[in-house]
């Protein structure tokens, strides 16, 4: 393989990345974010920094969304920009969104405390090289196809152009198999981590588009190595405007929060501190409902 920066030099090599003041990622913590796949609402948005805060260190959501329909929702813009920012400043909680082009660059980079590059502009070169001159740290997604040569050779070019904060993430690749969206690829988990330096991070969500089977999935990326996971989560996931049928609702991920302890603990690693009476924490913010006829937006 041709990755000199990104490439791991010995077992014991890890990078620790600050993400914000009181941030990293890449140690003995699990790194947890979650929110809604696109920003709908400032009331959306409100709901589920009021009841994650404390229970994840980083809120997503995405205001510019790439989409393989012309005539599907394409996200708020500036005005789901503008919503971040209110609940930043409220809640006091970093945010993740993703970009598509260098026009977008600036003004995302005012807001997000990690940059996104979503799976299809894994390879938009002229975009990882504008993300090199940045220092914000930059969440890369594994394109649908992509082999982990070509994944580690996308984080060289960030890298390579002086940005040294890149966090992997594996969403699942294309496959025959129609039955998941994708197909969580575990065994990348491991090879990245045994072939760089850089924090994994997994996207239990858009590996398989089925909520039932998130939970599962983000328990097995924790157990074989995974720094970190990216999980979508809505208030009223039936009522998603974008990937309803994946996400979880809040009280189906503060469940699904409780039971990484003891995967992380079986494995070496820690998971956050729960918020004051967050052990006893009823499960109960909203009614549990079947969405297995759900359609994928």
């Amino acid at each position: 393989m041709d990755i000199k920066l990104v490439a791991r030099e010995n077992s014991a090599q890890k990078s620790n990345i600050k993400l914000s003041e009181k941030l990293w990622v890449g140690g003995k913590e699990i790194l947890l974010i979650a929110g809604p796949c696109a920003v709908e609402s400032n009331e959306q948005m409100d709901e589920v920094a009021r009841v994650l805060q404390g229970e994840v260190q980083v809120i997503r959501g995405g205001v510019y969304k790439p989409r393989t329909s012309p005539y599907s929702f394409q996200g708020l813009g500036k005005e789901g920009l503008d919503i971040l920012a209110g609940l930043k400043a409220k809640y006091g909680l970093p945010v993740v969104t993703e970009l598509m082009s260098q026009e977008q660059l600036e003004a995302v980079a005012e807001v997000a405390d990690i940059l996104q590059i979503g799976s299809r502009n894994m390879q938009n070169y002229e975009l990882l090289k504008a993300l090199g001159k940045t220092d914000k740290p930059v969440l890369l997604k594994r394109g649908l196809s992509a082999t982990i040569e070509e994944f580690l050779l996308a984080a060289e070019y960030i890298v390579s152009h002086g940005n040294p904060n890149v966090l992997l993430c594996e969403r699942g690749i294309r496959s025959f198999d129609t039955f998941t969206r994708n197909v969580l690829d575990l065994g990348a988990v491991v090879a990245l981590k045994q072939l760089s330096h850089l924090p994994v991070i997994v996207d239990p969500s858009h590996a398989c588009g089925k909520s039932e089977m998130v939970s599962d999935l983000a328990r097995a990326a924790i157990a074989c190595g995974a720094d970190g996971l990216i999980i979508e989560t809505h208030p009223h996931p039936e009522a998603s405007i974008s990937d309803a049928r994946q996400a979880l609702s809040l009280d189906e991920f503060l469940e699904l929060r409780r039971s990484l302890k003891a995967v992380a603990e079986a494995v070496g690693r820690s998971m956050p501190e729960l918020p004051a009476g967050g052990k006893n924490r009823l499960i109960s913010l909203n009614p549990r409902i079947q969405r297995s006829s759900v359609k994928q937006r």
